[in-house]
């Protein structure tokens, strides 16, 4: 069997950290998991905490080099362990989520820690610096507005798509937007944990916002209302297409075997240069295949799942 596709992906990534309008970052890096920084009159809010102590101390750093005011607050986007587990390093901060992200890492947050490290080893730097699970210190449902002095900044629980908890934190003022992976840009939208028939209107109340700064998951910041929507209208592009090829294949009986090499023959002439595509699409399409069976509430993915699907996905992929 052939390892999963991401632990062949060795190459370090550079990185940026693009300051969007006055006090406003994004921490980008050629489509590893992105994080995002709100200075406001005597602290600061991240969003995003990376994956790992020591990575996260690197976001601390650029944080560092353009202020000393401290780290108040951390946002996070949903339950991922690439998102949450670096939250330690940023000390004495209050770790925010939604309701639904903190059920989702209690459910499951230590199956996808093991599961996530062992698929993609290289977005774990440091990983022995991991003191455990990340768990939110502050929770809400819906909505809540901070004031970080004279600026205010929304976080949201904005509907189900990437995963059912995810959040996004809004200026109003700014206009500046950090959608988490509800938008990617230049790369593959993960969604093994996802809601395709949720997803189309979740982007749709992201597109009523009128952003004109957006940093997404994954990819470069999006600057401009044309950049906005296209990085809104390729996500939402992808995980139709998928979703609706497999719902027929589902409808026409095919296994699921058939389905996966179907939907690679079909979405990488399009897709297939985004980065990650081919670590994401054994579990898009088995999340879609069970979305397209009924299965609303996403089965958690074990490190054991992770390796019985690949061996049986990965073949009929090459020979398909």
């Amino acid at each position: 069997m052939s390892n999963f596709a991401s632990t062949q992906d060795l190459t370090e990534k550079k990185i940026s950290f693009e300051e969007l309008g006055p006090g406003l970052y994004g921490y980008t890096a050629e489509g590893d998991p992105n994080s995002g920084v709100v200075i406001g009159d005597s602290s600061v809010l991240v969003v995003d905490a990376q994956a790992t102590p020591q990575m996260a101390a690197d976001v601390i750093a650029r944080i560092r080099g353009v202020t000393e005011k401290p780290i108040s607050h951390v946002v996070l986007s949903h339950y991922h362990a690439v998102r949450v587990l670096g939250a330690s390093a940023y000390r004495g901060a209050e770790i925010i989520a939604s309701d639904v992200t903190n059920r989702l890492i209690e459910e499951r947050g230590a199956a996808d820690m093991a599961s996530e490290i062992g698929r993609f080893p290289r977005l774990f730097r440091g990983r022995d610096t991991i003191p455990g699970l990340t768990h939110p210190s502050l929770v809400f449902h819906d909505r809540m507005t901070l004031k970080l002095g004279k600026r205010v900044v929304e976080i949201i629980h904005i509907g189900r798509s990437h995963t059912a908890g995810d959040t996004i934190v809004w200026l109003p003022e700014e206009k500046v937007l950090f959608a988490g992976d509800t938008v990617e840009f230049g790369a593959t939208p993960y969604c093994g944990d996802a809601h395709f028939t949720d997803w189309p209107a979740t982007l749709a109340k992201l597109r009523a916002f009128g952003a004109e700064r957006l940093v997404p998951g994954r990819g470069r910041a999006l600057i401009g209302r044309e950049e906005v929507e296209e990085g809104i209208t390729g996500t939402a592009q992808f995980t139709g297409d998928l979703f609706a090829l497999v719902k027929a294949d589902v409808a026409k009986n095919l296994p699921l075997a058939d389905i996966y090499a179907h939907a690679l023959a079909e979405m990488r002439p399009k897709y297939g240069h985004w980065v990650i595509f081919d670590h994401c699409m054994p579990f898009n399409v088995s999340r879609a295949y069970d979305e397209a069976c009924g299965i609303d509430w996403p089965r958690i993915w074990t490190a054991e799942r992770d390796i019985e699907m690949w061996r049986a996905l990965e073949g009929a992929g090459k020979s398909g």
